[in-house]
């Protein structure tokens, strides 16, 4: 939806409209210019058309420099502000939530959950400034209602160093240990250029580069926040102290990384599995042929390397995975019922056998739950 007249549908007897589209990296269509840019100046150009005369753009605090995410935002918060309506932009440093999170405060939540302590890329120093998701839908709700215009930058009363900000939650998690492992510059770069490159999840070069230079506001940007909406965003720790931590809180942020690796341990296992059905040699696979034809067996275990393999290449594609893995859970069970007729003994080997299916069917359930990331 690039084009005015494509909008005016959606904004027909709209009185305001906030706009909080982004992405942090570009995937196919869904590029900075398009989401960033030409989608949202269509849709303030169709506000303008229908007579709207409110405009909130949600934009991002931080340098152009640091990448084309912050750039092209500050192009078009530049651009809508020649349009001939009310519009105000809102650039938030950190936003966090006591209450769920999602892409790179997930990331930050589980650096600080760690078992052994806290990872902090580079030195931990670098500042922040995080606001709760809570008060920029208040100042965003105020503003809509209000005469604001212009931009203003949105953070927390004072800025924080990367170090505090993550012990914080880690008391908030309720983890015991405080020790900080400070990660060297040279490594997290080199871990944000494969990620750039894989173009999965939050860490990217632009993240790294608004960490290294610091994410916060001017220095008056909390009282122009009191005065131009007669509200102060609360400081962290009174965010988290009035939202304690549950359960389920540990456990999204101990699965972080947890779930990758899980699907890292079956796409290798299913490689091996494959494998083993190409490679295994026909008197290998004759030995377990039971009451079976010799001539059928073979052929099916080349068989069944494939579809191994097959299954292996899907999870690896990220592509529907839960119609992989479900894939996978059936070939498992089939693979179990038909060897606990064909040869029973299966279970009871030395190596485990049959009973590492017990294992693998609950791993594969766990990561069907874990796929959804949203």
């Amino acid at each position: 939806m690039i084009e005015p007249q494509q909008w005016r549908d959606a904004v027909r007897g709209m009185d305001a409209v906030v706009n909080a589209a982004g992405i942090l990296r570009e995937t196919g269509k869904q590029t900075f210019e398009s989401i960033h840019v030409r989608g949202p100046m269509a849709l303030a150009q169709a506000c303008v058309d229908s007579g709207i005369t409110c405009f909130v753009q949600i934009s991002s605090l931080g340098d152009p420099a640091d990448g084309e995410f912050i750039a092209s935002k500050h192009r078009f918060d530049a651009a809508l502000s020649q349009l001939p309506m009310k519009s105000l932009v809102l650039r938030p440093s950190v936003v966090y939530s006591a209450e769920g999170s999602y892409g790179g405060t997930s990331l930050l939540r589980a650096l600080a959950a760690l078992p052994f302590g806290i990872l902090v890329p580079g030195d931990g120093n670098s500042l922040v400034q995080p606001v709760a998701v809570q008060d920029l839908a208040e100042i965003v709700a105020r503003a809509v209602e209000g005469n604001f215009a212009g931009i203003v930058e949105v953070g927390g009363p004072v800025p924080v160093s990367l170090r505090d900000y993550q012990h914080e939650w880690r008391i908030w998690l309720r983890i015991p240990g405080s020790r900080i492992f400070a990660v060297p510059s040279l490594l997290v770069s080199l871990a944000a250029w494969i990620a750039e490159r894989l173009g999965h999840g939050p860490m990217g070069m632009t993240m790294w580069r608004m960490l290294r230079r610091g994410n916060i506001t001017a220095p008056d940007a909390p009282l122009r926040l009191v005065e131009a909406f007669g509200l102060a965003p609360r400081a962290l720790d009174e965010v988290l102290s009035a939202h304690p931590s549950q359960v389920q809180d540990r456990w999204q942020a101990r699965l972080y990384f947890l779930a990758p690796l899980l699907r890292l341990c079956l796409i290798a296992l299913w490689l091996v599995s494959a494998w083993t059905g190409f490679a295994s040699s026909s008197p290998q696979i004759d030995a377990f042929a039971g009451p079976f034809s010799t001539t059928l067996v073979v052929p099916l275990a080349r068989v069944a390397g494939g579809v191994d393999l097959m299954f292996a290449l899907w999870l690896a594609s990220g592509w529907r995975m839960r119609w992989g893995l479900a894939g996978m859970a059936a070939c498992v069970l089939i693979y179990t019922i038909i060897f606990s007729f064909w040869s029973p003994a299966s279970w009871l080997e030395p190596m485990g056998g049959l009973a590492k299916n017990l294992v693998v069917l609950p791993a594969i359930a766990v990561l069907w739950v874990l796929s959804e990331r949203r």
